[in-house]
């Protein structure tokens, strides 16, 4: 809210990823004469914060799509926004009500995909991945350090039964690693569902896309802000508003800069702002959040 909330009159806002509209509301009822645009790939979700909203109404747009898609075909009769807004995490409702199998503490048909509309569930990707395409998507997608022990356990299993629930697929990680990994600080299954959500989802390969279609219709003076909850997310939208505040962009060996200056934003937040104890305790799920802001200082050549 701080480095957020609108510093001039009737601004516009976009947010990429509206989730069950916890962060619109904050920012609605805080602004009388703010506008949003509002994005979510899921439409159940979309309808559950439609509900939340229905106060704010006449301020509100709401578009079933993802998020870089909207950007990358940004409709011509809306207004540039003043600020633009990402919450790269999995909403609460996704692990409590969706009923997809993005939790291991449930028993539900694995399936983790935000837009039902496209795309394998985590079903059909254990069942038609190989050993080593899902040890890879394991590791590189949640740094698992027992990717090669649960593939192989997946792949054996699969030959007797298919693994079609996420109780069936938590139980199974948990046999296939060693006993002192079952008990640490975290469930041992906790990085394979990260890391198959995130491939299901296509999360890292859509966020590059989504960063440069905000900055690109952002309005200069503007802000963008992301909170991402896993350091691969964050290690990309670091490193991309790290290169967008440049002044020069040459290779290290070039004799002298010809490309003329392109820092096209001032970072605000250094090390980007974590949550403190207070709001841990209040908010669990707050403890892995990170966010950074930029603001947009002039059009990118």
């Amino acid at each position: 809210m701080h480095y957020l909330t609108p510093r001039g009159k009737a601004e516009v806002m976009i947010d990429l990823t509206l989730g069950e509209g916890g962060h619109s509301l904050a920012f609605l009822s805080k602004n009388p004469d703010l506008s949003l645009i509002c994005t979510d790939a899921d439409k159940d979700m979309l309808n559950v914060a439609k509900e939340r909203l229905a106060p704010y109404h006449s301020r509100v747009q709401f578009f079933n799509c993802w998020a870089q898609d909207f950007l990358a075909s940004y409709p011509k009769d809306l207004p540039r926004p003043n600020t633009i807004f990402g919450d790269l995490g999995i909403s609460l409702y996704h692990y409590s009500k969706s009923g997809k199998g993005f939790s291991f503490s449930a028993d539900e048909m694995l399936d983790m995909r935000l837009d039902n509309s496209c795309g394998i569930t985590a079903a059909e990707l254990l069942a038609q991945k190989t050993e080593k395409e899902i040890a890879d998507i394991l590791y590189r997608n949640g740094g698992e350090r027992f990717a090669k022990r649960i593939s192989r356990a997946i792949v054996k299993e699969r030959q007797h039964s298919g693994i079609k629930t996420s109780a069936a697929l938590a139980d199974l990680v948990k046999r296939s690693v060693p006993a002192s990994y079952r008990y640490g600080h975290i469930h041992p299954a906790t990085r394979t569902f990260l890391a198959l959500r995130i491939f299901i989802n296509g999360e890292l390969t859509r966020l590059p896309q989504l960063l440069e279609g905000a900055l690109k219709i952002l309005k200069p003076g503007g802000r963008l802000g992301i909170i991402s909850f896993h350091s691969l997310e964050d290690r990309i939208v670091k490193n991309f508003f790290k290169m967008k505040n440049k002044d020069c962009i040459c290779p290290a060996q070039a004799p002298s800069c010809t490309c003329e200056g392109r820092r096209t934003v001032n970072i605000l937040t250094k090390k980007g702002i974590t949550p403190n104890d207070e709001e841990i305790n209040r908010n669990p799920p707050s403890r892995s959040a990170r966010l950074r802001v930029v603001e947009k200082i002039k059009e990118a050549a």
